[in-house]
């Protein structure tokens, strides 16, 4: 397990290109036959990378029990999953769950003995991780692709044009407080998020994935007159504090899962970027 330490913006302005990446950037969450964590103090936001690949990976396995001071990972958090490759299986608490690809697991908190397998191994699958402190239980149920709320947003004309499909939502189901969802570029549209923005009251985590090997994505952060960029490639994970701005241009069109932690869960609590302000 990895522990990311939330950072000041005063120093992040000192930060050079290796400097910014080990502090927001992690490049490998997704590695056969293990269960990658990444622990973050920014909100206690947890990522993971599932790849289960020859056998059935167990939760348990790999949890600190010194790090989270409890005795199960759910015990006082929720879980938002995400298949994103062939057909998996989640299993908890002698439920079973089958995800197809872009299907969205929720396990409210207090579930246990959670377990990851792909359905074939011949194919195996990989899913993405995302768990918030929870105050209270909510019922596990399975998003599906199709069921989630789906948002166009953007223009070809501005190159973002763009389909967001919430998951993880207020208007979808209830959880504590995480948010989750993934964002599709269309064919000639590279940007997301602009105008830019920052909310102050919640944390953002961004999962870059659909980027080619032969292309990259130029994700910008920093507070809004003291920007930076980070180079982005499939299935790498950038955690954007309140303070900072979060939005990415890439070389093609490309998807990402944004989830976020926080004071609240209203969608549109943004603090908008002028663009004459900008830097």
């Amino acid at each position: 397990m990895f522990i990311n330490y939330n950072s000041n913006p005063t120093d992040s302005k000192s930060y050079d290109t290796s400097r910014l990446r080990e502090e927001f950037l992690t490049e490998d969450l997704f590695q056969d036959n293990q269960v990658k964590v990444v622990y973050s103090h920014i909100d206690r936001i947890v990522a993971m990378g599932v790849c289960p690949t020859e056998q059935v990976l167990k939760l348990d396995d790999v949890m600190d029990k010194k790090a989270f001071g409890t005795d199960f990972f759910l015990e006082r958090r929720e879980l938002g999953i995400l298949n994103l490759g062939s057909k998996g299986v989640v299993r908890c608490k002698g439920e079973t769950y089958t995800l197809e690809y872009l299907d969205v697991l929720y396990l409210g908190k207090g579930e246990e003995n959670i377990e990851f397998e792909s359905y074939d191994s011949a194919e195996p699958t990989s899913f993405y991780c995302l768990s918030a402190p929870a105050h209270h239980t909510y019922p596990s149920r399975i998003i599906r692709r199709e069921d989630a709320k789906r948002v166009e947003l953007g223009s070809q004309e501005n190159a973002n044009d763009r389909i967001i499909t919430q998951y993880l939502h207020p208007d979808v189901l209830p959880t504590c407080q995480l948010c989750m969802g993934v964002t599709h570029l269309k064919p000639g549209s590279v940007w997301n998020t602009m105008p830019a923005h920052t909310h102050e009251r919640r944390m953002e985590a961004y999962l870059y994935f659909n980027v080619k090997p032969s292309q990259v994505v130029f994700h910008f952060m920093g507070e809004p007159e003291e920007t930076r960029h980070i180079i982005v490639r499939d299935k790498q994970l950038v955690l954007s504090p309140s303070w900072s701005i979060h939005s990415g241009c890439g070389t093609q069109n490309y998807s990402f899962v944004w989830g976020m932690v926080g004071e609240n869960q209203t969608f549109d609590d943004m603090d908008f970027v002028d663009m004459n302000l900008i830097k």
